[in-house]
This record gives C-alpha cells, sequence and structure tokens, in this order.
C-alpha cells in the first residue's frame, strides 16, 4: 500500500458518495482540486459551487478547470463559506468539502478561522441532503495554530448521534501535527 495524503484519503470517500446529477460544495475552494474531483463526479446534470475569499484561488481554479476539461457544472464564488446558504437550498447537497487552513502555495496570513468555519459548518448540516456527507481535512501547528483545530473538534464531538455520524482519524506516527481527517454523515 503506498502512502495517502489526508486529501486523497477524503477524496475516496467523496468518490463513494458523488453521483451524476449531485449538487455538491467545495466550501474552501483552494487550488481547486476538490472542486475538480466534484465536477467530473457530478457529471453535466450536477452542480458545484466553489468558495474562497481569495482571487488567486478562484483564479487557480478557473484555470485547471479549463486544463483539465471539466463539465461546465460549477460557479465559482468569490465569498466566504458562510454564504453557501445564499446559493444551494435546505437539504439538497450531497457533498460538502472543506480543507482548513490556508491555500497552499498563497499567504499564510490569510487562513481559515474558527469563527466563521463553524458557522459554515453548521450551514453545511441543513444543506445536506439524508445521507449526504462532510468530508473535513483539518490543518493545524504552525502558522494556523490549534485554536480552529480545538473549536471543530470540539463541534464534531457535540454533534448529536441521532442525526450524524462522525468519523475521526489520525496519520498517528506523523511527526509536525499532521493534519486530521474527519468524516460526518447526516443519517436523518
Amino acid at each position: 500500500m503506498k502512502n495517502i495524503p489526508i486529501t486523497e484519503w477524503c477524496r475516496g470517500f467523496i468518490k463513494e458518495q458523488v453521483k451524476p446529477g449531485d449538487v455538491c460544495i467545495d466550501a474552501t475552494m483552494g487550488n481547486g482540486h476538490d472542486t475538480l474531483l466534484l465536477s467530473f463526479l457530478a457529471g453535466e446534470e450536477g452542480l458545484v459551487y466553489a468558495f474562497d475569499i481569495q482571487k488567486e484561488a478562484l483564479l487557480h481554479t478557473q484555470t485547471l478547470l479549463e486544463q483539465e476539461k471539466a463539465p461546465r457544472n460549477y460557479r465559482l464564488l468569490l465569498c466566504s463559506h458562510t454564504q453557501m446558504a445564499d446559493y444551494a437550498l435546505v437539504g439538497t447537497v450531497s457533498c460538502i468539502v472543506f480543507n482548513f487552513g490556508y491555500l497552499p502555495g498563497g499567504d499564510h496570513s490569510k487562513s481559515t478561522h474558527a469563527s466563521t468555519s463553524l458557522q459554515a459548518l453548521e450551514l453545511s448540516l441543513k444543506l445536506l441532503k439524508k445521507g449526504g456527507l462532510l468530508s473535513l481535512c483539518i490543518y493545524r501547528g504552525g502558522d494556523t495554530g490549534f485554536e480552529e483545530q480545538d473549536a471543530v473538534l470540539k463541534w464534531l464531538k457535540e454533534l448529536d448521534p441521532k442525526d450524524y455520524l462522525v468519523i475521526l482519524s489520525s496519520y498517528y506516527n506523523r511527526p509536525n501535527y499532521p493534519p486530521i481527517p474527519a468524516l460526518v454523515i447526516k443519517l436523518c
């Protein structure tokens, strides 16, 4: 078995979840790799909303989607993931992807923050349909600190087990605060 980065670990579950025609959200667009995956999985009949507050992220994503000839089923939005409910309808989204932290290769002083991330996560629960999936890559330490990690982990622990299944994993033997992958499945 090969060494699997956290994003690939999460993408394995995303690939199992998303079907043609699904509505999906990339809550933290970054360089567009999750947007690209969601676009291909949702297909021509599907719809992908991708959010980021940095124009650089939107430009990188647009370039990637065009280079890879992704289906034209996406809307790239230069706004916060706290505005997801302005675009997607309650109970309609199959999969929502979050990669907390900063834009890879970008300005490390611009990163996600606990207050807005928790607000976006709460919105996500409302937008997900029954059986919907939240995929979270929780980056921590170094530039982004532990405040957001601690807040997200606390939020996950407090989700009602009758309504949500939370799966938390760990890259247990990795040094230097490896990211934490987590999945949330909406049960009802």
